[in-house]
């Protein structure tokens, strides 16, 4: 017999079916037992009641033997030795509910399967907290050492699901609009384009090193070379950077980039995506302004101090949404805190990153007043939180040198670095540009979690651990030989 899900059992009254779960609470009334069975879809209420002609199906089950017993213990003996959190299987038949049992806060509510077989798959120890609440109130490092315990709880169950929706969604947005989903390279390059990059040694190559993508910027610039003019990737990067309450080392984003656009319709296709995925997957939330709202940075930090502002009309209303648009960022931002030990002042750094098209080609007056040039930069937020950003790119290789070299690096250094891209652009680029949209954040503001840790299945502390799996770890010293690799020993 096939295992129905919880929730189909209301197709199927007065019809034997099999359902497969976990026990998730018991209680018992008079000789009868009655016990909710839990799976993806929901609950479902069964009824054990001491029939002399139900069986069980478990004679392996050694603990439920008795005395005499042959075949094993009958199904309501077996029944009372459940525990919360058993997986077990039940066949049974499917009952309408008597009148004044019904539990409409369920949808299983008006039906109750009258068990006639159990089977137990496994046991479970007592969990080291409750997952029929929130989960809120329980001290987030002990839900993320039991992550596998804590997705049991209903709420992160639908937040998964959530995300997957919004997903589904944003990809089939794009097909209809001519997109092309382009997987990039996991294992790359390291370049200095910002932040500090999770560096792979190489087995074959001693010595020598891949690194992890900050995000797929290289390589979706050189697809628009490759004359894909429309490309988006539901992308992993990573980044080794210093921890922080709401920061992951790795993060999902909607990475885009386009050929031939201009800023005006790369933000429209934005707007259009965000107003159809909230009207279709959220229809309880009120946009506040649509169009959205667009502010020069300096406009946004003069009014509001801040270049993410929170432009709800109720702030305290969470249903209530408030897109808007940043443009026209500086190029550069000054960094005061020297970038080693060795040195002595601070340095220019990237606002958004170098390959961000300057609003001015003339290389020399970038080179001379680097603080005065403003950027085809945009950033996109939600209720105060930055959930995406992009530019148009700089596809002049005499402007995208000197933009490194204000960032502090020589030219050979860029060429050596940045070969492959002086390279491609050699053969012919079209003007192009993108943004990158960040899935964790948007997902954890509109479903008014606190953090984007509750949006993830498998997230890292805020400090970038991983308690489940006890990661950073030490690996053995086979290990490190086979990579060429000597700690020191501080």
């Amino acid at each position: 017999m096939q295992r129905v899900l919880n929730i189909e059992t209301v197709k199927y009254i007065n019809k034997t079916v099999k359902v497969c779960g976990w026990v998730n609470s018991i209680r018992s009334h008079g000789k009868i037992i009655f016990f909710d069975l839990r799976d993806r879809s929901g609950l479902v209420q069964i009824v054990f009641s001491p029939n002399p002609k139900l069986k069980v199906k478990n004679e392996k089950h050694a603990p439920y033997r008795t005395e005499g017993s042959g075949a094993g213990l009958k199904v309501y003996d077996l029944a009372r030795t459940l525990r919360p959190e058993w997986v077990i299987e039940v066949i049974g038949t499917v009952k309408e509910r008597p009148k004044g049992m019904i539990n409409p806060k369920i949808g299983t509510g008006k039906v109750e399967l009258q068990a006639e077989n159990l089977k137990v798959f496994s046991e479970a120890k007592t969990l080291p907290f409750p997952i029929d609440t929130p989960g809120y109130e329980i001290r987030e490092e002990i839900r993320l050492k039991y992550r596998y315990l804590d997705l049991r709880r209903e709420r992160l169950l639908k937040n998964l699901e959530k995300r997957q929706l919004v997903i589904q969604f944003m990809r089939t947005f794009l097909q209809n609009e001519g997109f092309l989903e382009v997987e990039t390279p996991i294992l790359t390059k390291s370049t200095p384009e910002g932040a500090r990059d999770y560096l792979v040694p190489s087995r074959l190559y001693p010595g020598k090193f891949y690194a992890l993508p900050q995000s797929p910027q290289q390589y979706k610039q050189l697809l628009m070379v490759a004359g894909l003019e429309k490309y988006f990737q539901i992308a992993r990067c990573l980044r080794d950077e210093d921890p922080r309450a709401d920061r992951q080392p790795e993060h999902t984003q909607l990475d885009i980039e386009m050929s031939f656009v201009e800023k005006e319709a790369l933000l429209d296709l934005i707007e259009g995506l965000y107003i159809a995925l909230v009207k279709k997957l959220f229809p309880e939330k009120k946009i506040t302004e649509i169009p959205f709202p667009k502010m020069m940075y300096k406009e946004a930090m003069k009014k509001y101090k801040t270049d993410k502002p929170d432009l709800r009309k109720d702030k305290k209303d969470q249903n209530e949404l408030a897109f808007c648009f940043i443009t026209d960022f500086p190029m550069f931002e000054w960094h005061s805190e020297p970038a080693s030990a060795k040195a002595t002042a601070g340095k220019w750094g990237a606002m958004h990153h170098p390959f961000t098209k300057p609003q001015t080609e003339n290389s020399e007056e970038i080179k001379k007043n680097p603080e005065e040039i403003l950027a085809e930069q945009y950033d996109f937020a939600l209720n105060g939180n930055e959930i995406g950003g992009g530019s148009i790119r700089n596809t002049n290789p005499e402007v995208l040198i000197a933009v490194f070299e204000i960032l502090g690096h020589k030219k050979d250094e860029i060429k050596k670095n940045f070969s492959h891209y002086f390279e491609a652009f050699s053969y012919g680029i079209p003007p192009h540009g993108g943004i990158a949209l960040g899935i964790d954040r948007f997902l954890a503001t509109i479903l008014n979690e606190p953090n984007i840790r509750e949006v993830i299945a498998f997230p890292k502390t805020g400090d970038s651990r991983d308690l489940m799996m006890g990661i950073p770890a030490d690996v053995s010293k086979e290990q490190l030989k086979e990579l060429h690799i000597k700690l020191s020993k501080n």
